[in-house]
């Protein structure tokens, strides 16, 4: 915490340890290329129903003790060495940049579009990695209209200005159901005077993109000014600053050596003061914080699809079933389109998913089975299954489906370490809200505060990596931010607990606070609307005991 603190504040002290610690690493690492670091458990998100939900992926790796020398740090502090086990492949070229960006997603695009910007202090090199930059992003982004409306102000003022054409669906209103319980009837219907949006996702994608990366197709297409290589790295972090295989990531006092490989093979060494790795929730390179006691994440795992449906024999072509098409449907918590004392409705009231609907032209609309947070996690098949029930028992007849869409988000659990080197952002961050799920408005507006601290530290005369690592992850979680975090926490985990009934009666209750409430709970991030309402102590004290006065007793006692 001392070390965080004068890294922070740059103070020589510091600094000079750092040297003196990064030089004996440098000196033990010559002849032998043997990595080693303090000991430290890595903290890991994996659970086992993770196995039940995506294929398999690789267990974080644990370092083993193997040399003696690490009586030369310290006798207090046991030592970790990991032999390289695989051989670093030669370089066949060399680059150097300002800040190396990992990853090509939209929390990659937007840190790098803003750390590429045109600023007061100069224009800073930055070099986006990714090999599959090239593909199109898979997501359907919906966005409160207010905090879309605040990106675009933070890109302006970053004279990176997003043009209309990253909205391709407007409601003025969004509709809730969550009848069945607490005697409010079956279709009742809750109507929030709020628009949301839905983000036409190639158009974000292109104006967060360099112009000779892509086909511009509109106003604003390829404004950004970084470069892009498509290679991604070949390291897997085995302690804090420790990489495996041995030389392929390496951190001295100005800066970072990181080789990256394409998809041909080709090795690229790349020189650069910054590191962001931006490669989603499961980083091999950045390390969570074991020091702390945190709880293990949930999940949020949806089914969607994008589909046409059959309109020739509905009573009224305004409606998909119950779904106002001049409406987006953020809940449908009914239960139902399950037969009275089935296995099946059982399932779906102990472990509840809702429909989240879009309509969009014509009689195209995009619906989503959605198990908004759970732990263990409710598997894709049972989304899926759950919704074709749904759409039988609706009426809703598909004729075409254009795509399918199959989400899987980590909500919660542990923070990155905030003494490593490499600056985790985005899942990589755990910047996901851990009641909702809501990450795109969340990261894009960190993209303002983040970039701002790395660009103040790369104008500094006296740049200090490790000032820099630390202020950016200070500017991602600040006191501030991880206190309205916990508290955000706090509900992920009371959502879980609850069935089908608490979950209708808790957004009942929810949703008819003042939307100033519920909507600045809903953004839990500095800088979207109305988020002021939650960051302090008292007023997030303010929020639940006005929170408690609207919940069905049963619900109210519970929480």
């Amino acid at each position: 915490v001392i070390g965080n603190q004068l890294i922070a504040n740059g103070h020589p002290s510091f600094t000079m340890l750092n040297n003196a610690f990064a030089a004996t690493v440098v000196a033990l690492l010559t002849p032998s290329t043997l990595a080693f670091a303090p000991t430290r458990q890595l903290a890991s998100t994996k659970l086992n129903a993770q196995n039940s939900i995506i294929s398999s992926r690789s267990s974080p790796l644990t370092p083993t003790p193997v040399s003696a020398r690490s009586a030369i740090l310290s006798k207090r502090t046991a030592l970790f060495a990991q032999a390289a086990a695989d051989s670093v492949p030669a370089p066949k070229s060399n680059d150097s940049c300002d800040v190396l960006v990992l990853g090509s997603g939209p929390a990659a695009r937007s840190i790098a579009t803003l750390l590429a910007s045109p600023s007061s202090n100069g224009s800073f090199d930055i070099l986006l990695a990714d090999t599959n930059y090239d593909r199109r992003w898979a997501p359907n982004y919906g966005v409160w209209q207010d905090e879309w409306q605040s990106i675009l102000q933070l890109y302006s003022s970053f004279k990176q200005p997003l043009g209309a054409s990253c909205v391709d669906r407007l409601w003025e209103v969004t509709d809730c159901f969550f009848g069945g319980s607490f005697d409010i009837p079956v279709e009742s219907r809750m109507r929030l005077d709020r628009p949301y949006c839905r983000v036409d996702r190639d158009a974000l994608r292109r104006q967060l993109s360099p112009k000779d990366e892509i086909e511009v197709k509109n106003d604003g297409d390829g404004n950004a000014n970084y470069r892009v290589i498509r290679s991604n790295h070949i390291s897997k972090a085995t302690a804090v600053n420790i990489y495996s295989p041995a030389g392929s990531m390496v951190h001295d006092e100005s800066g970072s050596t990181v080789l990256l490989q394409s998809k041909d093979g080709d090795v690229t060494q790349v020189r650069a003061k910054l590191i962001v790795d931006c490669t989603g929730h499961e980083s091999r390179i950045v390390l969570k914080d074991d020091r702390v006691k945190s709880i293990p994440p949930g999940f949020q795992i949806a089914y969607g699809v994008l589909a046409k449906v059959d309109e020739s024999n509905i009573p009224d072509s305004d409606y998909a079933g119950p779904y106002y098409k001049e409406a987006m449907t953020l809940f449908d918590y009914r239960t139902d389109h399950f037969p009275e004392g089935s296995n099946e409705l059982s399932k779906a009231e102990k472990a509840p998913t809702f429909m989240y609907a879009m309509p969009l032209d014509g009689n195209r609309i995009f619906f989503e089975e959605t198990s908004l947070v759970a732990r263990p996690a409710v598997s894709f098949q049972e989304c899926k299954e759950r919704y074709l029930t749904r759409m039988e028992h609706l009426g809703i007849t598909i004729t075409e489906i254009e795509e399918e869409e199959f989400c899987y988000i980590p909500m919660g659990g542990p923070l990155p370490a905030a003494d490593q080197r490499v600056v985790g952002f985005g899942g990589a961050a755990a910047m996901v809200h851990p009641s909702t799920g809501y990450h795109l408005c969340r990261a894009m507006m960190a993209s303002g505060s983040v970039a701002e601290a790395i660009r103040k530290e790369l104008a500094n005369d006296n740049f200090n990596p490790d000032r820099a690592a630390a202020s950016a992850y200070n500017a991602i979680w600040s006191p501030t931010n991880i206190a309205q975090r916990n508290f955000a926490v706090f509900g992920g985990e009371f959502l879980m607990k609850q069935n089908a009934e608490g979950l209708r009666g808790f957004f009942d209750g929810f949703f008819k606070l003042p939307l100033e409430l519920w909507g600045g709970f809903l953004a839990g991030w500095p800088g979207l609307p109305n988020n002021e309402n939650h960051e302090t102590w008292w007023a997030r004290l303010k929020f639940g005991l006005s929170f408690v006065s609207k919940l069905r007793p049963q619900v109210a006692l519970d929480m």
